[in-house]
């Protein structure tokens, strides 16, 4: 008998998909409405909280700058009691692993406060860039330094801190996480109380879905943020957040994908519950093209449902507002009757790994043919597939999109399958339950334990 190998997951042939998934919380709504709880006054309850990697990096933060955060895991509640504006703690060394949407929204605010802060995480986000967010504070007055690479974390946060007012230039072309760190920190900075403060995006902005979460938990908060047209955003004298009482945390978009996608090339129907016609999130525009490609896609309003509807069609997918459903999209092209090219991905490059390099290598393996450039992706249809070990990079997107190859008729393993616990520690036995089979087969035990 072959020993248990907790570092590989293989997935045998799955013929149909079929059944209902829960969608974990949204990774962008939680740790946006953490660190909003933890500016504003007052206290906050928040329900429905993802409980994974990159939201306990955020959590262990807030807790370290001083906040009191009682998280009940599984359940998925949490408390926070406000300490807005300022955080209490004013020296801290701040470790946040590979979490994004904790990395730069933490640095804005802590330069805007000022304070002795010390920001890092894993060697892979010492290879993410933050140069431009970092301009736009020192433009404020911020005092910020690279400790490694410059335009790259680790940094150091002195105790200067940032002024609001004027018009503040700022990139949106590498990450829209740049932009909403600095609107989420606005509120807190020197003179917020007496003066106004306009953002100005200079060049194109990618994920502007991403943008309009944070402007719309904003809100929640009781700060407004006005848009002057495509590029320019403003926040009035005298914005400070207050705590809405209570929040219920959506479903994350970018996991439905998955399963949607599931019951596309698996018959159907697959439906998500906790996200629907009416989410915040840009990612649910993945169910859209779904639908623009053939698939037979319903919606209420706390769940979507795909089933196979007529032949999926490639052609040229714009993917500038979905870029994390749009992984899963490039899975999908395998099935698809002819040719897809996705466009405007070229921020696939900076996230957990380059994506798009890793996406064109792990393709091929399975007999892809496989095109890619500075900023697209083309994946010709697959009519056989090959057997193939699927390294992951330590990506959680890698894992969850290749689990789709599973309806290939080969089946696949995955490496490193517990990368998935960044966002959705329980991916792998929600796929199980959908598979229309006893569940995929592991060489750990059985698929429904991987996920954690």
């Amino acid at each position: 008998m072959t020993e248990p190998d907790p570092a590989t997951l293989k997935l045998a042939p799955v013929a149909q998909a079929r059944g209902s998934v829960a969608l974990p919380g949204s990774k962008s709504i939680s740790n946006r409405t953490l660190l909003l709880s933890a500016l504003a006054t007052g206290t906050t309850r928040l329900s429905g909280l993802l409980d994974a990697d990159d939201t306990e990096r955020m959590i262990e933060a807030l807790r370290s700058l001083g906040v009191q955060v009682d998280h009940d895991r599984a359940r998925g509640h949490c408390r926070i009691d406000g300490v807005g504006p300022l955080f209490p703690t004013r020296s801290a060394a701040l470790f946040l692993g590979n979490a994004g949407t904790a990395v730069r929204p933490l640095t804005a605010v802590l330069a805007m406060q000022g304070g002795d802060y010390t920001i890092d995480g894993v060697a892979r986000m010492r290879e993410r860039p933050i140069g431009d967010l970092v301009d736009a504070l020192r433009h404020q007055g911020c005092e910020l330094r690279y400790l490694g690479n410059a335009g790259f974390p680790p940094l150091a946060i002195g105790a200067s801190g940032g002024r609001a007012g004027g018009r503040i230039p700022i990139r949106g072309d590498v990450s829209s996480q740049f932009v909403s760190a600095l609107l989420l920190a606005l509120p807190v900075a020197r003179g917020a109380a007496e003066v106004a403060t306009t953002v100005e995006v200079v060049t194109p902005l990618i994920s502007r879905p991403y943008v309009e979460i944070t402007t719309r938990l904003m809100q929640r908060f009781g700060v407004a943020v006005a848009t002057q047209g495509a590029s320019t955003f403003r926040i009035e004298a005298g914005a400070r957040y207050v705590s809405p009482g209570t929040l219920h945390v959506e479903g994350d978009a970018s996991s439905a994908s998955y399963f949607l996608a599931a019951g596309v090339i698996g018959g159907g129907p697959v439906r998500v519950t906790g996200v629907g016609r009416n989410s915040i999130q840009g990612d649910v525009a993945f169910a859209d093209v779904l639908q623009r490609q053939g698939a037979d896609i319903r919606y209420g309003d706390d769940w979507i449902e795909a089933r196979r509807g007529r032949p999926l069609e490639g052609g040229i997918v714009d993917c500038l507002a979905i870029p994390d459903a749009a992984m899963t999209l490039a899975v999908v092209a395998l099935f698809a009757r002819t040719a897809m090219r996705l466009v405007n991905i070229g921020s696939w490059r900076v996230k957990e790994t380059d994506r798009i390099a890793a996406m064109a290598t792990e393709l091929a393996k399975l007999g892809a043919r496989v095109e890619a450039g500075t900023d697209w992706l083309e994946v010709a249809p697959l009519a056989s597939f090959r057997h193939a070990a699927i390294d992951t990079y330590d990506d959680h997107r890698m894992a969850m999109c290749f689990a789709l190859a599973a309806f290939g008729g080969a089946g696949v393993t995955i490496n490193d399958p517990a990368c998935v616990r960044k966002t959705f520690p329980g991916f792998f036995e929600q796929f199980a339950r959908i598979a229309d089979a006893s569940g995929p087969e592991t060489r750990s035990g059985d698929a429904r334990g991987t996920g954690g």
